[in-house]
């Protein structure tokens, strides 16, 4: 009984673990769209020239994509 117990509780970690990082990829995907849309609107260019500017932005000054489209959400940057 107590192995189970421990394998139910590390099974359980596990579970939280994952659903944790999926959740930041899915809260760090939805800012690199609204950073796409954003430099699409404000440049007139299409939403996949968008994203090539911010990954090229992003690797020029080797910062995290994330952390560029936050900075383009937050108004703080327009690459």
């Amino acid at each position: 009984m107590a192995t189970s117990l421990v394998v139910n509780a590390r099974e359980l970690e596990q579970s939280r673990r994952v659903a944790e990082q999926l959740r930041h990829a899915l809260d760090s995907r939805i800012v690199i769209e609204q950073a796409k849309g954003v430099i699409a609107q404000n440049r007139g260019i299409s939403v996949e020239d968008a994203f090539g500017r911010l990954r090229s932005h992003s690797r020029k000054n080797n910062l995290k994509l994330h952390d560029v489209a936050r900075a383009v959400v937050e108004g703080r940057l327009c690459p």
